[in-house]
């Protein structure tokens, strides 16, 4: 009977602790959403948007900031862009912000130390490293574009092959310097985290490459298909979940302990 009692005891203490610890994380998830949001009508005010909840409310749906996307039959449409690194760096820097705030008031105090470390840690490992990257191999790209292309080799003829064929090959040098710059920052910035825990925070903790370390970078694939075509529905969809994976450095921040 004892042995069970202990059981029941150690069952009830878990149960406990899975529901403590959802709830942190559900909170968290509401002020690093709430952190997305500010920040987000921030950037489309910036650009021309009104926020005036009546105005809003007499516009269609499809027409709002966060829904509208580009349309080749009406080019003079506005629409929010979100290919600027400076934007992705006030979201990203607002959904920590929140994640922080969330993790202050739902968990425990004593974990607020390494939740202010591990804001620092995403960031920069995480946000301003790989940006900082994918956006100095875009502006390289774009000068050079025109002579890059030229190497390009291209098929002859009118047909649809060939004119797919051809589109294809012409985003091809974009598309690799895209993913070797993201994977480049992504690493790179991996290492400032094992510098900052080491050097600033002096804690011995190698920091490995996470799957939740490239959920923020979704933002720098927009900024690619942007840099490869400008205008398009499908650059300005993926440009519309950008604000979606930026929550996560805050998730990750207001949920983080130390080991």
């Amino acid at each position: 009977m004892q042995v069970n009692k202990i059981g029941n005891n150690i069952d009830q203490t878990y149960i406990s602790d899975k529901k403590r610890d959802q709830k942190i994380k559900t909170g968290v998830m509401l002020t690093s959403a709430l952190g997305v949001g500010t920040a987000l009508a921030h950037v489309a005010k910036r650009q021309g948007f009104s926020l005036s909840p009546s105005k809003i409310m007499h516009t269609p749906v499809k027409d709002w900031a966060i829904f509208g996307l580009y349309n080749k039959n009406k080019p003079e449409r506005k629409i929010l862009h979100l290919d600027d690194p400076l934007d992705i760096i006030e979201i990203a820097s607002a959904s920590v912000v929140g994640g922080l705030a969330g993790g202050a008031v739902f968990d425990d105090k004593k974990h607020l130390k390494s939740k202010l470390k591990e804001s620092v840690n995403q960031l920069l490992g995480n946000v301003l490293v790989p940006i900082a990257c994918v956006g100095a191999i875009s502006k390289m790209y774009g000068k050079h574009k025109e002579k890059i292309l030229d190497y390009v080799p291209q098929f002859k003829g009118s047909g649809n092959f060939s004119k797919i064929s051809n589109k294809v090959l012409k985003a091809l040098p974009a598309s690799i310097l895209t993913i070797g710059s993201l994977g480049l920052g992504i690493f790179a910035g991996n290492r400032v985290s094992n510098v900052l825990n080491e050097k600033i925070f002096h804690k011995k903790v190698k920091r490995d490459i996470k799957t939740s370390d490239f959920a923020p970078h979704v933002d720098d694939l927009g900024m690619a298909i942007s840099m490869m075509s400008e205008k398009s529905p499908f650059s300005s969809f993926v440009q519309r979940v950008v604000p979606l994976f930026l929550c996560v450095p805050g998730i990750e921040v207001g949920t983080h302990r130390e080991e």
